[in-house]
């Protein structure tokens, strides 16, 4: 039979008892852990011995080649310890790597932060006689330590996501499990290891044994400060947009000025074309577009010190031209079958046939209102209607570009006239032309119909734009 392993790594952190869970580990004939193998101040332990004949100028040169030596130690199964800032040059072989256990140690992450508080204040970092232990208190500071668990959220947030995505299961052990030969023996059955404990290793102490409340000098001020912290994350905002790609074909260059356009749907577009065409003196036509990935990575070599830029409308604003132009007429650039369906499953009052003489500002007020409605729904993926680009977020298209290719500035359209100027003048165009200003919306613009009640659905709408771009009422 296969092995099932040929490595293991134990995530973990300081003062997460991961010298205690790598102890207990050696104490197995079949398993090895060589310490913080990638840890890039030392090799394993600070007096920095070779790990498999690898010393530590080697690894600092190619990390793969410790790795590629654990994976072939047929002598017993290697692994090592790897905190969140270790040597990130082989994170992606750990994770992509399903022959490679994973084993996920975590502590309270305020038991964590206080003892390695401790530690820095006596200097001690592992206890195995109670005669030497040396005591102090911690001073608890809040922006430090909401540092700290941001830090440790992250990394246990993308060992999951990692995980998840490549199909594979960890052994997670909490601290507390540290104690239990049976976690111990279940670990190395995971591991693929059949021997077993009778017993742990006696020879590591508990070095903070008192109740936190006694390790803590300024106790009240952390109790305060951790009350402040959501802990359940309830003020985000959920996201289930679907993701959004680069888009790439989407974007305009300059026929000569090294700026690149990333444009948005249903934000100003058309005259920013304009204006990026004017800039050269060329007409649309001159405009570079349509481009590959790859094609975009030789534009930007061929365009030392080139700008990219996207402009962003204010929600309220960018859903009206979404409805006007896409679910209100049945004219060029409607969604007709998906109009059909808003009237039909969602009874959105649309004109059928579009726009007529009996359409007033009532009947459009009731039909933007019933969109925006919808729109809620739709964004929070509660809808069988896709997400279009033409009403997805902002926040969420910019993500997509951010895959390849992040604005060097978002400008908002209010902005845009100075914004552009300034942006022309950073690539050595000094009399840029201002850009010309957007048609009003058709049949009606959005002042028209604009209330409080509107203003409200629009927020609850595009909340995520409202929180991430720091958009106020529309007016």
């Amino acid at each position: 039979m296969a092995e099932k392993f040929h490595s293991f790594v134990v995530f973990a952190e300081m003062r997460t008892g991961s010298n205690f869970l790598e102890t207990n580990l050696n104490a197995f004939g079949g398993i090895s852990c060589h310490g913080e193998a990638f840890n890039p101040h030392f090799l394993g332990y600070p007096h920095n011995e070779p790990i498999l004949g690898i010393d530590q100028k080697t690894r600092d040169r190619d990390p793969h080649l410790l790795l590629k030596a654990m994976r072939g130690n047929t002598a017993r199964l290697s692994g090592f310890r790897y905190f969140h800032d270790h040597d990130p040059r082989v994170f992606d072989a750990i994770m992509d790597d399903p022959k490679c256990a994973k084993i996920i140690l975590t502590r309270n992450p305020v038991d964590s932060y206080v003892s390695w508080k401790i530690a820095q204040e006596t200097g001690q970092w592992k206890l195995t006689d109670v005669k030497a232990q040396k005591t102090a208190q911690a001073v608890f500071d809040a922006r430090e330590f909401e540092a700290h668990l941001e830090a440790l959220q992250a990394f246990q947030v993308t060992l999951l996501n990692r995980l998840q995505v490549s199909g594979q299961t960890a052994f997670y052990v909490a601290y507390d499990d540290l104690q239990s030969v049976g976690v111990m023996n279940g670990l190395a059955r995971y591991l693929g290891v059949d021997e077993t404990l009778d017993a742990l290793d006696s020879n590591l102490k508990k070095q903070n044994p008192s109740p936190i409340s006694a390790k803590v000098s300024n106790y009240d001020e952390m109790t305060a400060a951790l009350s402040r912290l959501d802990r359940f994350d309830l003020t985000r905002t959920p996201n289930f947009e679907p993701r959004r790609g680069p888009n790439v074909p989407s974007y305009f260059a300059a026929a000569q000025a090294p700026l690149l356009y990333l444009p948005l749907r249903s934000a100003p577009r058309v005259e920013i074309l304009q204006w990026l065409a004017a800039l050269d003196g060329a007409g649309r036509g001159a405009l570079c577009s349509k481009m590959t990935q790859k094609e975009l990575r030789e534009w930007k070599r061929d365009h030392p010190g080139h700008r990219s830029f996207t402009v962003i409308r204010h929600p309220l604003a960018r859903a009206h031209d979404a409805f006007c132009r896409h679910i209100l007429t049945t004219e060029k650039g409607s969604f007709v079958q998906l109009r059909k369906t808003m009237m039909r499953r969602y009874n959105m009052p649309l004109p059928a046939e579009g726009p007529d003489a009996g359409y007033g500002l009532a009947e459009h007020r009731a039909a933007f209102a019933a969109f925006l409605v919808w729109l809620k729904g739709n964004l929070a993926g509660q809808t069988a209607i896709r997400v279009d680009a033409a009403w997805c977020s902002q926040a969420q298209a910019i993500q997509g570009f951010g895959e390849l290719c992040l604005p060097d500035r978002i400008i908002r359209e209010e902005d845009m006239v100075q914004d552009l100027a300034a942006l022309a003048a950073s690539v050595g165009i000094a009399d840029a032309p201002p850009p010309p200003l957007p048609d009003a919306d058709q049949p009606f613009t959005l002042d028209a119909i604009y209330d409080d009640e509107i203003e409200k659905l629009g927020a609850q709408a595009y909340q995520r734009d409202y929180i991430t771009f720091g958009f106020s009422a529309w007016r």
